[in-house]
């Protein structure tokens, strides 16, 4: 039996963008690159799924860092009041 190739996300990319553009026929890449014409159409499926992912990320890690910022803060206060709390049991 045979191991499975593994192939890099670079790798992966430089094939979806060949595809992509139009020059070679799917065949003709699969062909170059010892690779099954199936995995070059799936790669460059995925490719162009992710493409609108790589813009609608920037606002979503935006909002994830308010959100982030907020509980941040709270934890920041929550810990001051414990401290507070703490040293003037110490001083009794």
């Amino acid at each position: 039996m045979t191991k499975r190739r593994n192939f890099s996300d670079k790798f992966k990319a430089a094939v979806a963008l060949e595809a992509l553009r139009g020059d070679k026929t799917v065949q003709e890449i699969a062909a170059k690159r010892q690779l099954h014409p199936t995995q070059v159409s799936t790669w460059k499926r995925q490719a162009i799924e992710g493409l609108a992912g790589i813009f609608s990320d920037k606002v979503k890690k935006a909002e994830n860092k308010e959100g982030e910022i907020k509980d941040l803060h709270a934890k920041i206060g929550q810990l001051a009041v414990e401290n507070d709390f703490l040293s003037q049991g110490l001083k009794r």
